[in-house]
């Protein structure tokens, strides 16, 4: 027979676990995060502010600008003799960065629409722009922005090609 008191103490416990059952659904992120990192990728291109660029682009691993420590990178050149990847260096990626920066000078952007990109295995958003570049325009350009395993949203893809070919 079970007595009052450990019955109380039986039904608070059950009432308690079924209260905190959680019900694991999707919930899609804010869109307005990877439009947010395209705008200011933007802005920090006109600006010719290649570490702000460096620390908006990259990929699901992170920022480009992120290059590691000299020691970690000390072990990624060991291992790139084993097929690993080497490291980058900050001046390679201010390099990679101006590049980027002299292609994209806009006068006037405009974001468009956002979708979301297939098969991939972090979260990824497909940001379309309209650019006013020296008065001609360049109208739905596609970059490609991740999610970071932080929950950053980076500019992984920068449609350069489209951008000069409408100049």
């Amino acid at each position: 027979m079970i007595r009052p008191r450990r019955f109380g103490i039986l039904l608070i416990v059950a009432l308690a676990s079924a209260a905190c059952s959680s019900n694991s659904q999707y919930v899609p992120v804010a869109p307005v995060a990877a439009q947010l990192s395209v705008e200011r990728f933007l802005q920090a291109a006109n600006g010719r502010d290649f570490q702000g660029m460096g620390r908006l682009f990259g990929t699901t691993d992170g920022a480009a600008w992120d290059t590691g420590s000299s020691f970690g990178c000390f072990f990624k050149k060991i291992g790139s003799c084993f097929g690993g990847s080497a490291c980058t260096r900050k001046i390679d990626v201010e390099l990679r960065m101006d590049a980027i920066a002299s292609i994209i000078q806009h006068d006037d952007y405009r974001i468009v629409r956002e979708e979301s990109v297939a098969g991939r295995t972090r979260p990824a958003r497909r940001v379309f722009v309209d650019l006013t570049i020296e008065g001609g325009s360049a109208t739905g350009m596609p970059f490609v922005v991740v999610q970071t395993g932080e929950g950053r949203w980076l500019v992984e893809q920068v449609p350069l090609e489209r951008i000069m070919a409408a100049r």
